[in-house]
């Protein structure tokens, strides 16, 4: 018999080898939870000594019922599927995988922010209808020489903006408020105010979390400000942005495109309004994903868990 259970929850993947491989060291018995529902993670995890989770809300009654867990390791970086103040209430260790996929969420934004200016997928959609000369459907602008702003400036958007500084950018203008002026100096920027960065920039990439705080942090005053030419992109988290805002921002013509990766319901609803823009381009929230990143992502996740066993603080640490 193992000395210890550790359940994964929100069976999302074809194979657990890189966890077994890693919590079979700390002599682990792994459970695999397929149901998301509340009374069934409470079943599976409630004598269990660590968990991992992927999307599943771990709530405040799931926390509750826990006897003998001493960590939950989220697959990824942000954590608001699960109660943080039960965590802390509980002294239950909460670890995530902060930089698993930095290179590819920051090339999928590239991506999606290429598409926009050279409307290529929607030239891709009218040349298979048989159209053709269709540089009269939307104004296109060469990127050298334009004011790049981006809101929140952590590991991802710092790769984001290094992929960038071939293409003669004017400025970098940087909101958050959690970064230094002298390491925005550093990088080549300019640190300005969120209204500011909406006035002032022709392309805008979201790279904040997602905290009560931050939520609709980019509304309809943001959208008001903004150039006709602008275009945004999300790769974050969906209600980052107010997605009706954000709609009738593009409907209206008060900005130019969108690139977005994530949406405030997902997966997109079969009605929503995006669907039917043709000056947005939108993806599955996929930009963490490659099978380097799913490797390292299931690895990292399952050791933050061996560490606790092990008498250690997890790696990846979230402070509560």
């Amino acid at each position: 018999m193992a000395k210890y259970k550790v359940v994964i929850v929100d069976d999302r993947y074809d194979s657990y080898d890189e966890e077994y491989a890693v919590l079979a060291r700390a002599d682990t018995d792994v459970v695999i939870e397929k149901s998301a529902k509340e009374q069934d993670v409470i079943n599976s995890t409630n004598d269990a000594d660590g968990v991992i989770v992927n999307l599943a809300p771990i709530t405040e009654k799931i926390v509750s019922a826990m006897r003998k867990c001493k960590c939950i390791s989220r697959y990824g970086v942000g954590y608001d599927n699960v109660e943080t103040h039960a965590l802390k209430k509980r002294g239950i260790h909460l670890a995530n995988v902060p930089d698993y996929c930095a290179e590819d969420v920051s090339d999928h934004a590239f991506a999606l922010f290429m598409d926009c200016v050279r409307k290529v997928s929607r030239k891709d959609r009218l040349v298979r209808q048989g159209q053709w000369n269709l540089s009269d459907i939307q104004d296109v602008f060469r990127i050298s020489g334009k004011i790049f702003g981006f809101v929140g400036f952590g590991l991802i958007a710092k790769c984001f903006h290094r992929k960038l500084s071939g293409f003669n950018l004017s400025r970098v203008l940087i909101s958050d408020p959690f970064i230094s002026i002298d390491a925005v100096s550093q990088a080549g920027a300019e640190l300005v105010e969120l209204d500011t960065l909406c006035r002032e920039a022709d392309y805008i990439s979201v790279h904040a979390p997602l905290v009560p705080s931050t939520e609709g942090l980019i509304g309809q005053a943001q959208f008001d400000l903004m150039k006709k030419t602008a275009i945004i992109i999300n790769t974050s988290r969906g209600p980052l942005i107010d997605e009706n805002s954000l709609i009738n921002a593009l409907e209206n013509k008060k900005i130019a495109c969108a690139g977005l990766d994530v949406f405030e319901t997902e997966p997109l609803p079969p009605d929503s309004k995006l669907k039917n823009l043709d000056n947005v381009t939108i993806t599955d929230h996929a930009g963490w994903y490659s099978q380097e990143s799913m490797k390292e992502l299931k690895t990292k996740a399952a050791q933050n868990i061996a560490d606790v066993l092990d008498g250690k603080k997890p790696r990846y640490i979230v402070k509560l």
